[in-house]
């Protein structure tokens, strides 16, 4: 793996652009073995994933509801107060 990262230096953690040449090279002289018994290692890398920010409203979605259902309530309240009030006025 030393003489990989020699010739290559993404192996050796620089960042450049190699040639197809390069690639040739490096599948010709390692080849793939998968062990026929023990254990297999998989070495995984997690990354981070960027992704949109969720904006969570300062008030649920219900409490919103019952806020408009309570504003009405006391809307028709009002309503039926002064049409009481007015029919009051108009028998005295």
């Amino acid at each position: 793996m030393l003489k990989a990262a020699a010739k290559r230096p993404e192996l050796s953690g620089k960042n450049t652009v190699s040639n197809n040449s390069d690639m040739a090279e490096l599948k010709s002289m390692f080849r793939e073995v998968l062990p026929k018994q023990g254990p297999l290692f998989v070495e995984d890398i997690t990354t981070m994933v960027l992704c949109k920010p969720k904006l969570l409203p300062l008030k649920s979605l219900t409490l919103e509801k019952l806020e408009k259902m309570h504003q009405a309530a006391q809307n028709t309240i009002r309503q039926q107060e002064m049409a009481e009030k007015d029919q009051q006025q108009i028998t005295h």
